[in-house]
């Protein structure tokens, strides 16, 4: 059969739409198949963030459940007991090591006096031990025999002195120069080095390491190394200082609190009121002045030299101290004094004796003022350019006697 032209046209208008419809479903077909594999493939990367997730969130359950077990415990301790049980440790250190730091100075003071001291250094080496290991109660029974046995050493250096049968025995001190005498007291025989001047023609100046206050590692010097370049004729240590030897003395070795004005007109420790009630002698010219506190003294430099110790020992002839709770005056040693009557000064050294024994001492000799100084190994005394008794050890001060 013929188809006609018109019939023709439409069958070709028929497959065109055909065609055009088959192409259009298979781009859809081929589009949605496309989006199908993308969206398949974010399903698979969600489902992988899924699982790490799950993991994270695990995880997270576990350490919260750890931190949970942690708290419960903590509200099961009592803090109360853990805080006294710190405290306790924390107290036994402290007592612990100032005991031995103590001790130690004790033992240092007692190496100056006797040579043989093997037995008491490893005593100490053994509490030191002891500390270091933390058994603190075997360290306090340590440390507690180490000091009985300083004590015990200590009494057997007073129970052996003598005074030598060749000291004349005399309660008035010199007019002037160096005497050694036996003085007798209300409680016994003392032996007395003491060097006088008459103010009228003597000078008291102190001679200093340093130039200025100095509050740590300060300069020290020998006290034949003070008397020597002031040009005295007599000299003696100064007040109390801490020794570099000292273990509480870390941070401020060789260091004085105490108020002072040296031969060049400076004052030392100025700003410094810790010691104010601290007495004090201000030597001027011919005549002497001692103030209960240095704080009562203001920082005049036309005057000759202020030097502050303690204590007082004798104040217009009375005794005016008679012990105390310091434990180191108790004992029984070389004590340094510096002291007046009337226009006469008077430095020296009183053997054998504690501070308390030195008041009735210089009471016994007439003096009218006396200051204590320092003494132990620091006790050095000069004349004439030789050591009366000394050297002692390096101090940053010197009391030095000049002719004027």
């Amino acid at each position: 059969m013929t188809l006609l032209p018109h019939d023709r046209k439409k069958v070709w208008i028929f497959a065109g739409i055909y065609v055009v419809t088959l192409t259009v479903s298979l781009l859809i077909i081929v589009y949605y198949l496309r989006t199908a594999n993308i969206l398949q493939s974010h399903v698979f990367r969600l489902q992988a963030k899924e699982v790490d997730l799950k993991k994270n969130l695990s995880t997270t359950q576990n350490q919260r459940t750890t931190l949970e077990n942690k708290y419960v415990d903590l509200l099961n301790q009592d803090q109360y007991k853990i805080n006294q049980t710190l405290i306790s440790e924390i107290n036994n250190i402290h007592i612990a090591y100032k005991k031995a730091a103590t001790t130690y100075e004790d033992l240092v003071e007692l190496k100056l006096k006797i040579k043989k001291t093997e037995v008491l250094d490893t005593t100490f080496a053994k509490a030191l031990s002891y500390l270091s290991d933390k058994n603190y109660a075997s360290a306090e029974a340590t440390l507690t025999k180490l000091v009985k046995d300083i004590v015990l050493e200590n009494k057997k250096i007073t129970t052996s002195f003598v005074i030598p049968a060749n000291v004349t025995s005399n309660n008035s001190p010199p007019a002037s120069g160096y005497s050694r005498q036996k003085v007798t007291t209300d409680i016994g025989e003392f032996l007395v080095d003491i060097i006088s001047g008459d103010l009228s023609s003597t000078k008291v100046i102190v001679d200093t390491a340093s130039d200025s206050t100095c509050k740590d590692n300060c300069p020290v010097l020998s006290l034949s190394n003070f008397v020597s370049r002031s040009g005295g004729f007599a000299g003696i240590n100064g007040p109390y200082f801490c020794p570099s030897s000292y273990p509480s003395c870390a941070g401020k070795t060789n260091s004085f609190d105490t108020l002072l004005m040296n031969k060049n007109k400076t004052y030392f420790n100025s700003d410094n009121n810790i010691y104010s009630s601290v007495p004090a002698v201000i030597f001027t010219g011919s005549s002497a002045r001692f103030v209960g506190r240095s704080s009562d003294w203001g920082r005049d430099t036309g005057v000759d030299s202020v030097i502050a110790s303690q204590p007082l020992l004798l104040s217009g002839g009375n005794i005016v101290y008679g012990g105390d709770s310091e434990v180191k005056r108790a004992g029984q040693g070389s004590r340094s004094f510096i002291g007046t009557k009337g226009s006469n000064v008077f430095i020296g050294i009183v053997h054998n004796a504690n501070v308390a024994q030195v008041a009735r001492v210089l009471k016994a000799l007439g003096l009218d003022y006396a200051l204590n100084l320092d003494s132990g190994g620091s006790t050095a005394l000069m004349h004439g350019g030789k050591y009366i008794a000394g050297p002692g050890r390096d101090t940053p001060f010197g009391i030095v006697l000049q002719k004027k």
